[in-house]
């Protein structure tokens, strides 16, 4: 896969995310796919601890930010651009 078609595939689902991480490329990609790491990893979080009474109102609406993140960063990758979430797209976990 190339750069575009990694990056567009990482934003999927965790589990596009790792198709992507084991086939795509890696070097040319790595900024989308350390970028959907952080909000696919940050939505499983906030969907779980949604769960909790009182406390999961405000996990429900972190995961409508991390939506909004996760559609800023799905067009940044059709476009081929390397433009930072909001917020959190500053944590570099791949590196």
């Amino acid at each position: 896969m190339d750069k575009k078609v990694t990056g567009i595939i990482a934003y999927i689902s965790i589990i596009g995310w790792l198709i992507a991480f084991l086939a795509g490329d890696k070097e040319g990609a790595k900024f989308h796919l350390n970028q959907a790491l952080i909000v696919d990893g940050g939505m499983l979080i906030c969907s779980a601890l949604t769960q909790i009474p009182f406390i999961g109102i405000i996990f429900w609406l972190v995961n409508i930010f991390l939506f909004v993140c996760w559609v800023i960063g799905l067009v940044a990758a059709i476009k081929e651009e390397e433009k930072e979430i909001p917020l959190i797209g500053a944590i570099k976990i791949i590196k």
